[in-house]
């Protein structure tokens, strides 16, 4: 009997779930590692079991495909050819001479180690939220957009009563309506993006109508429940005490910055904030990964420069849960092959790889309508604090970059200790770059969260990872 071939998927979100279950449809024994308790990832969060959700796929509008997904992956799970680990938090991904280990820890609480042993590796970590900072950001009632979805989708819960919206980016559209859906009312939908950016790109959009036809069905369903648009805005300012009361917003002009005059308070209790996506690539940083901007680099399979790593999703760049199915189907049937000794045939996987060039070319053309507002940086006061973990202001940041010389997020990092904290610069890296002019860069470290001392004592002397 031969030895069955193993690929680890790290991360079960759209793009996971389709590279493992293409994978494992070609007899490929699949361990599909993630952190959450069940799959689905951001995308297809769903209701913990106990809440007992009558309609859950009221949170989805596209629960079909969902459905699909799910369905595959308890066919493979009760077949053998896929091993399902959940509450697997990955912490390091380490090359060995001819296979991997993925190092991860084990529960909610995160203090017991476990090793993953794989011929090849899929990465599929996702992206998060960029948020930039303004005076009153870390008050409570202040989350971000992904949050506030997160909360409806998996805890069935409202963020707050009185919810404004705000930001730049598609995600604003399907958080501001499934708050008002739930039963929020949302006060305002705040997006410093213009129409006229949109109408520039035009060309390009209409390419994908479906897309355009998923934007206007938002477009009516914020017309239903009354929810006040503000295009071309921006959030100055978040005030209260003890929590947020209230936010000011104001006009932009066509070159991204505050019209005078404009400003306006909007009485609220919660504010819904986000600037886009950055895609995950602390587990390919540590395996030295080549990167394009902030993206993994791939090739036409989602094959890394590292020989047995493939990567897709958000991690090859923002592009959504579609473009993330795409490649990860490719990458799925790119490995299987690849484990099995054949070469690929990208014939088999021709109708994933034109959704991909569309997909890749609608949100190529999104970057650059919904980028953040020109200025943005420079309206920040000095005494706001960017970096939470740390409490770093934006003065002490400038400082570092005007008499310091801080010229990148590192050296700025070890003049200020701005990421330094528990999230490792995640979220004020953009911040810190911004403020100081230099790149946003992502920082390679030996490990992509937190790690136990006990647990780094139990590796094998051969599995600690290298020093960087």
């Amino acid at each position: 009997m031969s030895e069955r071939v193993r690929l680890a998927v790290v991360g079960a979100g759209p793009a996971g779930l389709a590279g493992a279950l293409a994978a494992a449809s070609r007899g490929v024994h699949v361990t599909l590692v993630d952190a959450a308790a069940r799959a689905g990832g951001q995308f297809y969060r769903q209701p913990a079991p106990a809440l007992n959700a009558r309609r859950p796929q009221a949170l989805h509008h596209q629960w079909r495909t969902w459905r699909r997904l799910a369905d595959g992956l308890a066919r493979h799970t009760e077949a053998g050819r896929l091993t399902h680990l959940t509450d697997h938090h990955v912490w390091c991904v380490r090359r060995e001479s001819d296979s991997f280990a993925v190092h991860a820890l084990l529960g909610p609480e995160q203090e017991e180690g476990v090793t993953v042993r794989a011929d090849a590796v899929l990465l599929a970590t996702g992206g998060y939220e960029r948020v930039l900072p303004f005076p009153g950001w870390t008050l409570p009632g202040v989350v971000t957009a992904g949050g506030a979805q997160a909360m409806l989708k998996g805890g069935l819960v409202l963020p707050g009563r009185t919810v404004v919206v705000a930001g730049t980016g598609p995600l604003l559209l399907p958080v501001a309506t499934g708050l008002a859906a739930a039963g929020a009312r949302v006060a305002a939908l705040v997006e410093s993006a213009g129409p006229e950016a949109l109408l520039r790109r035009a060309p390009d959009l209409a390419a994908q109508p479906g897309k355009l036809a998923e934007g206007a069905w938002y477009a009516g369903l914020l017309a239903r429940y009354r929810v006040r648009a503000l295009a071309r805005h921006t959030v100055v300012e978040a005030h209260g005490t003890e929590r947020l009361t209230a936010v000011t917003v104001a006009a932009l002009d066509r070159t991204g910055r505050i019209r005078p005059g404009t400003a306006r308070r909007i009485p609220c209790d919660t504010l819904a904030v986000g600037h886009g996506m950055l895609p995950h690539t602390d587990l390919a940083e540590t395996l030295g990964c080549a990167l394009a901007g902030t993206a993994v680099r791939v090739d036409a399979e989602q094959r890394t420069d590292v020989p047995g790593l493939w990567a897709a999703g958000e991690a090859t760049g923002i592009g959504g849960a579609a473009l993330a199915l795409a490649e990860g189907h490719i990458a799925g049937r790119s490995a299987a092959a690849r484990l099995r000794g054949t070469a690929p045939d990208p014939h088999a996987w021709a109708a994933a790889d034109r959704a991909r060039t569309r997909h890749r070319a609608f949100f190529a053309a999104l970057d650059t309508v919904y980028a953040p507002p020109a200025g943005w940086a420079e309206r920040i006061p000095d005494d706001t604090v960017v970096c939470r973990c740390e409490e770093v202001t934006a003065g002490e940041v400038r400082a570092a970059a005007r008499t310091l010389g801080a010229t990148d997020l590192r050296s700025a990092k070890l003049l200020t200790r701005a990421g330094m904290g528990w999230c490792q610069g995640r979220m004020c890296a953009p911040a810190v770059a911004g403020l100081t002019g230099c790149p946003l860069t992502p920082g390679r470290r030996p490990f992509a969260r937190p790690v136990p001392l006990g647990v780094l004592a139990g590796l094998p002397d051969d599995d600690s990872p290298a020093p960087q």
